[in-house]
């Protein structure tokens, strides 16, 4: 199961921001974006130690020139400074960075590094423990080579992307690629979204990714996400994720994820819990690596919160999570659990 959920995270990468104008003259804006997220927490996995995590430290600038009245040429650049969670001499690094074009009609194009459509998969408001920041923490890194195109038309929305790693930092392999989409449709109080995601493992790079895929591996996710807020102050949220991995060699394994969650806001307080179920098409998985074997099929995970707005854009909170875990016996017979319950208390804030 850790293989299953692992192989799923590179499929989703990436953080949403808001913005500050600091520049608006001769047809070029350019917005000031960030977010900062500090933590003190202690993970649900056997053996998990109480320490303090620097979980995002990240700005950039958006500029962007009018050619006409709806169209829009502009470029990102993004500094990422929780690279290793600041503790190396490399910590600061590139994040996002791509060239696009931007249109209200006809939707926005983005080529360079950046993420795929899945960002903006998950439910939940949670901050630590939950499908929600199981998707945007997935992966420490965009993928360099991606393409990618949304459109927002009110009612419906949607999207595609595409990558490749050539580079050989994507997790994919020198010849291997991925494709996901997602579509939308938001009528009354409901908003429904689902996604589609596709990955083909080829090349001689993979084995420089930690628990990357192999050679001739292949994924496939499909999801549905459903929202209602349809009560003053409450949201409601159903995800359903089908995870099917095709390896090279031996028998493929699906993995079903069910979830829900729900929130409420009252004045500058924000309260919030869910849960979630992965369940494996077989017991006593064996991955592909033959370097453990999943002793159960099913994970349960949780999670209660409440955060307090400080600011329009700066929360502090505390969240507690757990699971009923899986159990995993490598190859030298060593037994670990991921059994427990974990807190976090933290603070975070966007511009």
């Amino acid at each position: 199961m850790k293989k299953t959920l692992v192989a799923l995270a590179v499929l989703a990468a990436g953080s949403a921001q808001a913005g500050i104008e600091i520049y608006n003259e001769n047809k070029v804006t350019v917005n000031l974006k960030g977010d900062i997220e500090v933590v003190y927490k202690k993970g649900f996995e056997d053996g998990a130690e109480t320490k303090q995590e620097i979980q995002d430290a990240d700005f950039g600038f958006d500029v962007r020139y009018a050619i006409n009245d709806d169209l829009q040429f502009g470029a990102y650049w993004e500094f990422d400074g929780s690279a290793d969670n600041g503790l190396s001499g490399n910590a600061v690094k590139a994040g996002n960075t791509y060239v696009g074009v931007y249109s209200q009609a006809a939707g926005s194009l983005i080529v360079g590094r950046l993420d795929s459509m899945l960002d903006d998969a998950g439910i939940g408001s949670d901050y630590q423990f939950g499908l929600n920041s199981f998707f945007s923490n997935g992966s420490p890194f965009g993928a360099d080579e991606s393409i990618r195109y949304d459109i927002d038309k009110g009612n419906f929305y949607g999207g595609i992307a595409y990558k490749q790693d050539k580079n050989g930092n994507a997790g994919l392999g020198t010849d291997g690629y991925m494709v996901d989409a997602k579509a939308g449709f938001r009528v009354a109080d409901f908003d429904f979204t689902g996604f589609f995601g596709q990955a083909d493992f080829k090349g001689d790079n993979l084995a420089l990714i930690p628990d990357s895929m192999n050679d001739g591996d292949k994924e496939t996710l499909y999801a549905i996400e459903g929202r209602w807020a349809g009560v003053e102050n409450l949201n409601l949220e159903l995800g359903y994720y089908n995870m099917k991995m095709d390896p090279k060699a031996g028998d493929s394994v699906t993995a079903q994820t069910f979830g829900f969650a729900a929130d409420y806001t009252m004045n500058q307080w924000i309260f919030a819990a869910g849960v979630s179920q992965v369940n494996l098409s077989d017991d006593n998985y064996v991955d592909t690596s033959a370097t453990s074997q999943v002793n159960n099929d099913k994970e349960t995970n949780w999670f209660v919160n409440a955060g307090y707005k400080v600011a329009p854009s700066a929360t502090v909170y505390a969240e507690v999570g757990g699971s009923n875990g899986y159990s995993e016996t490598d190859t030298t017979n060593n037994y670990y659990t991921q059994n427990g319950v974990g807190f976090a208390i933290g603070a975070k804030a966007e511009f």
